[in-house]
């Protein structure tokens, strides 16, 4: 197969060698990604409602164990919460922490999306870029040849100009869905984590 690549690469030119090495790039980034906010809990809320039942209930020891050492993003936000209102800071005091707290985990969950969001836009002008040089070159050999122009030889220097373009077509496309679908995943988590701190804050640490 790898066989099969190579030539077709090589008729693209060196745009589309690099569009493939965009691919490459793009599916290694949206693996880790998906890895990442696996490991960050994106889709376990489970812990933090239980934590926050407790917390309602007035068991504020119980309710900070609970979350003490987890590594999701909602569980850190509301253990911060929690333990700062539990040590004796004042509310104003124990907001801020909490909101640093919330903003460190936001910008980790968003890690990585500038680098999708640059793909997305760059791969396609790389195609373009590559058809508009292609098409110069098939046009100065159609010149070059004057009236003996085979329009076979002309078509081809088409198509093969034209790959470029469907090449970043092809990239940037799956890049602006998975960057769409983790930036909406980031402002879930930014919901939730201002949701649990609001909860927690209303709620007061009950003795």
């Amino acid at each position: 197969m790898l066989g099969q690549i190579t030539p077709l690469l090589s008729r693209g030119g060196p745009a589309l060698w690099v569009i493939a090495a965009l691919s490459v790039v793009t599916l290694a980034l949206i693996l880790w990604k998906l890895w990442r906010l696996s490991v960050l809990g994106a889709w376990r809320r489970a812990r933090v409602e239980s934590a926050l039942t407790l917390w309602s209930d007035g068991q504020r020891d119980a309710a900070r164990d609970h979350l003490s050492g987890r590594p999701g993003l909602r569980a850190r936000v509301a253990h911060a919460a929690m333990r700062a209102l539990t040590g004796g800071v004042a509310p104003d005091p124990a907001r801020e922490e909490t909101a640093r707290v919330a903003r460190a985990a936001l910008i980790e969950a968003r890690t990585g999306l500038r680098a999708l969001e640059l793909i997305a836009t760059i791969a396609p002008l790389l195609g373009l870029l590559g058809t508009v040089l292609g098409m110069i070159e098939a046009f100065q050999a159609l010149q070059d040849t004057g009236s003996r122009a085979d329009p076979a030889a002309l078509a081809g220097g088409i198509w093969e100009a034209l790959l470029t373009t469907a090449a970043g077509m092809a990239v940037a496309i799956p890049a602006g869905v998975a960057l769409s679908w983790f930036d909406s995943i980031a402002e879930r988590l930014s919901h939730d984590m201002e949701d649990a701190a609001t909860r927690i804050f209303t709620t007061g640490p009950r003795t």
